[in-house]
Formats: structure tokens, C-alpha cells, sequence
């Protein structure tokens, strides 16, 4: 019994060095890749993390030097931001707060390149379009109208269309385009809905170009009635 059961492991061991002879060196390349991969994903893993982290400790330089009037640290910080975590979330929400900080300060040419950069490489589309607006603002104060119109005409989030439409109509009526100012005024008064605060301001804003919250009304029944 002894003898056989020898045999049996002695034929066993054969199989088990032929079967590792044919496949051993696939199977340990397999292993390679599969833990070399995980290796990776997990460094890459630590790696995104360490980025947003630093990025956030920047965002937060950003905001302490805004509220400390210190314009010099404000371009600073968000500069290295920009440089080395430009595809963060967090450097479009930083632009932001830098743009605002130094348009506060008339610093309108500064804020303007900085909200143009988010407006341009943002991946978010709330963010870009938060920079297109007050890029729009930015160039209305500098007086470059056609500019601002510009900013306020490309595609932009549906939850938007109120707010881009007020400032359209700032820009036309500046411009003298009364009439489609209030076309503007209109949609925006519409599009703001009863229960915001900010639709006065618009009816104060259409009130003071001859056109009546009534007259806004009619003219959405009626545009109703013929759809």
C-alpha cells in the first residue's frame, strides 16, 4: 500500500512539474500584470488624493489672502494652483474667489484673464458658466458691451437661463436696445418664477423701461395661446 501510494504522489509530482513546466512562465506573467496593475491603481488612487489635497489647501490660501485684501498672495496662490493643479475642481472654484477678490479691488484686467481661463479649461459646466457671467459683468464695467453680449450667447446649463437673461438685457439696454432689453427682462422675469426674490429687481428693471409686470403676463399668455 505503501509502494502505491508512493507512485500515486511520484505521478502526481510529474504532472504537477510538467503542468508547470508547459504553463508556469504565462501564469507568473499573468501575476505580474494583474498585481502590477493593482499597484498602479492604487498609487494612482494615493496619487489623485495628495492632489486634492494640496489643491484644496491652495483654494484655501486663495480665500485667507481675499479676505486679507492681499491681492499680491491672491494672483500668487491661485497662480500655483493654476500651474500645478489646473484640472482640479478645486482651481476653477478658486479662480472664482480670485476674480471676485480683485474685481472688489478694480483690478477689472486680472480678473477678467483669470475668468477667462475658467471659462475656458473648467470642466465643470457650473463653473463655466458662473465665469462666463461674471466675465460678461466684468467686460459690462469696462464697457465693452459687444463682449460682454459675447459671453452671455454660447450654450449655457438650462438652470442659468434666468440669470443670462437679466444680464443680456443690463447689456442691451446699455446699449440703448431698449426694446430688446425688455424682450430680455421678460424672459427673465418668467424664467425666475414667483417665488424668487431677485424677480423684483428685474421688474424694477422693466418698469423703468416703460414695460409693466401686466404687460410681461399678457405677453406670455398670448405667446401661449398661439403655440
Amino acid at each position: 500500500m505503501a509502494n502505491n501510494f508512493d507512485l500515486q504522489e511520484q505521478e502526481q509530482l510529474e504532472e504537477l512539474k510538467h503542468f508547470w513546466s508547459k504553463w508556469g512562465t504565462p501564469i507568473t506573467w499573468v501575476l505580474v500584470v494583474v498585481m502590477g496593475s493593482f499597484a498602479a491603481w492604487n498609487g494612482y488612487r494615493l496619487w489623485q488624493s495628495r492632489q486634492a489635497q494640496q489643491a484644496t489647501a491652495l483654494v484655501e490660501a486663495v480665500e485667507l489672502a481675499a479676505q486679507s485684501g492681499d491681492m499680491a498672495r491672491v494672483e500668487q496662490a491661485y497662480g500655483d494652483l493654476k500651474s500645478g493643479y489646473g484640472g482640479t475642481t478645486q482651481a476653477a472654484q478658486a479662480g472664482l474667489l480670485a476674480a471676485k477678490a480683485l474685481a472688489d479691488a478694480g483690478n477689472w484686467d486680472a480678473a477678467k484673464g483669470v475668468l477667462g481661463w475658467v471659462a475656458e479649461k473648467s470642466s465643470d459646466e457650473g463653473y463655466v458658466a458662473l465665469a462666463k457671467l461674471r466675465l460678461a459683468g466684468v467686460l459690462i464695467e469696462q464697457k465693452d458691451y459687444d463682449g460682454a453680449l459675447a459671453q452671455l450667447s454660447g450654450s449655457m446649463p438650462a438652470e442659468f437661463a434666468a440669470t443670462v437673461a437679466d444680464r443680456k438685457g443690463d447689456v442691451l439696454a446699455l446699449q440703448g436696445k431698449n426694446q430688446q432689453a425688455i424682450a430680455e427682462y421678460r424672459r427673465a422675469y418668467q424664467a425666475f418664477g414667483p417665488g424668487v426674490e431677485y424677480r423684483r429687481l428685474v421688474e424694477a428693471k422693466l418698469n423703468a423701461l416703460g414695460a409693466q409686470v401686466d404687460t410681461v403676463a399678457a405677453a406670455s399668455g398670448n405667446a401661449g395661446s398661439t403655440q
